[in-house]
């Protein structure tokens, strides 16, 4: 299945999870994540199937004034 992160197109197994698609980018804490623009707790990230053409944005949190 295929399934985009931040706006790039990667290919998974049917029964991956979101765990598994921050695990294929170079992404570090603290970030958020959301799928279908549907917030997900951290807590849930493991639990989270995949569907095919889910858009998945992981965000970072930017600081400064």
């Amino acid at each position: 299945m295929q399934v985009w992160i931040n706006q790039q197109l990667y290919d998974f197994p049917v029964g991956a999870t979101l765990q598994d698609a921050i695990g294929m980018t170079n992404i570090t804490s603290p970030f958020a994540a959301a799928i279908n623009a549907q917030f997900v707790p951290k807590t849930q990230y493991a639990q989270t199937l995949l569907n095919d053409e889910d858009r998945i944005d992981l965000i970072v949190p930017i600081t400064g004034g």
